[in-house]
């Protein structure tokens, strides 16, 4: 009889602290106030200015829009690299935010490769001259002099256009993209993608 209570009693605290431990292990909810998550994918309009679902928009189209074209369906795996964007527009936007999105969605097809941007060379140059300074092992150290030059460059610029008449606004972006040969010059591709907004201002 002592034996089987002794036996109920180890696994009483045995299934105690498997509850325990379970408990401490949950990662906690925090709420406060009218916090929600949404879905990232949902057409955005809180307003008629720049906004997630255009960046979407566009990145879809010019990144299906590149990969079609002929000069780079013609190369295995050409090296491409992005130049800044230009905004033309009368509001911030974040046109990085584009472009890398656009490279993102190239890089999965496995298509293209891409070389650092002209931000990001900095930051490639700085490592090379690191690991070449003396303090690691020069079998382990990447060599200067070896990086790749690409062979193809995208470049654009998005521009705005505002009208307003009465209560409503209409807004017309306009992004545009070439893809040029960095040896001989030439555009070898070239395309664009157009969104209009309007609001009616009295609704709001």
């Amino acid at each position: 009889m002592t034996n089987i209570i002794s036996k109920s009693t180890a696994i009483i605290a045995l299934s105690t602290t498997v509850l325990l431990i379970g408990c401490a292990n949950q990662t906690p909810n925090l709420q406060s106030g009218n916090v929600a998550y949404g879905d990232s994918q949902a057409v955005e309009t809180l307003t008629n200015e720049f906004g997630s679902t255009d960046l979407q928009s566009i990145a879809q189209s010019m990144s299906n829009s590149l990969l079609q074209s002929p000069v780079l369906r013609a190369t295995a795996r050409p090296l491409v690299t992005v130049a800044d964007v230009k905004n033309h527009t009368s509001e911030y936007i974040d046109t990085k935010a584009i472009t890398d999105t656009i490279r993102a969605k190239m890089l999965k097809s496995g298509l293209v490769r891409f070389a650092v941007d002209t931000s990001a060379m900095k930051n490639q140059t700085d490592e090379l001259i690191r690991q070449n300074s003396g303090l690691y092992k020069k079998s382990q150290s990447k060599k200067l002099g070896q990086m790749e030059g690409a062979d193809f460059r995208i470049e654009g610029s998005i521009t705005s256009i505002v009208k307003r008449a009465d209560d409503v606004k209409d807004i017309y972006y306009k992004l545009s993209l070439q893809l040029i040969n960095n040896e001989s010059g030439v555009i070898e591709w070239a395309d664009e993608k157009e969104i209009r907004k309007t609001s009616n201002q009295s609704m709001f």
